[in-house]
């Protein structure tokens, strides 16, 4: 290896070792829903949240229970998002006219970003609408994420509880992420792109 990899592996270990240090009792405090300041900023939304959505943050789920969630929630964002496409033609936000994604290329470009591989055969700005961009696509980069997340937390806590029954709430859990982790960050990322 030359000089310059060196330096950039050992720039990457610290970064990382720095970030884990900085930001996972930040991270710990999300995902045990423990107090924070964090939660007087996020709070009140989450709890919007979780009395429109039916959520008992406090009810914990069996790791079966958990992975159906998980399986239930990313079935229906692929099959919402691929009626979304089919039906863009008819649906306002759309100043280009664009018409229905074909049914092949929706199911396709439906189950990567739910799956959060981000797959993209099309051009975007001609094959969909604002619309679809907006509360399709982008909704399904934060949504994706927060369900990988989710899993990984779950694994942790199933690693760590290992005479629990239970590891943790799956609809809780996806709304911290959202909330505590992915909207921040999106937050600071486009401050500084915007830079």
């Amino acid at each position: 290896m030359t000089a310059a990899s060196w330096f950039q592996l050992v720039a990457i270990v610290g970064l990382v070792a720095a970030g884990a240090r900085l930001l996972g009792p930040y991270l710990a405090h999300v995902y045990d829903g423990s107090p924070s300041r964090a939660a007087r900023v996020f709070g009140p939304a989450a709890r919007v949240i979780y009395r429109v959505c039916g959520i008992d943050e406090r009810r914990e789920q069996r790791w079966n229970i958990y992975a159906l969630s998980v399986l239930a929630f990313s079935l229906v964002s692929v099959l919402a998002l691929f009626a979304l496409m089919r039906v863009q033609g008819a649906l306002p936000l759309n100043p280009d006219g664009i018409g229905a994604v074909p049914a092949p290329l929706a199911w396709n470009t439906a189950v990567s970003f739910v799956t959060n591989t981000n797959w993209q055969n099309y051009a975007p700005e001609n094959t969909m609408s604002h619309l679809t961009q907006m509360i399709g696509l982008t909704v399904q980069n934060f949504a994706s994420a927060a369900v990988g997340i989710a899993v990984a937390i779950a694994l942790v806590r199933g690693l760590v509880r290992r005479n629990a029954t239970t590891i943790g709430n799956v609809w809780a859990d996806l709304v911290r992420i959202t909330l505590y982790v992915l909207v921040p960050l999106a937050f600071v990322a486009a401050i500084v792109l915007v830079a």
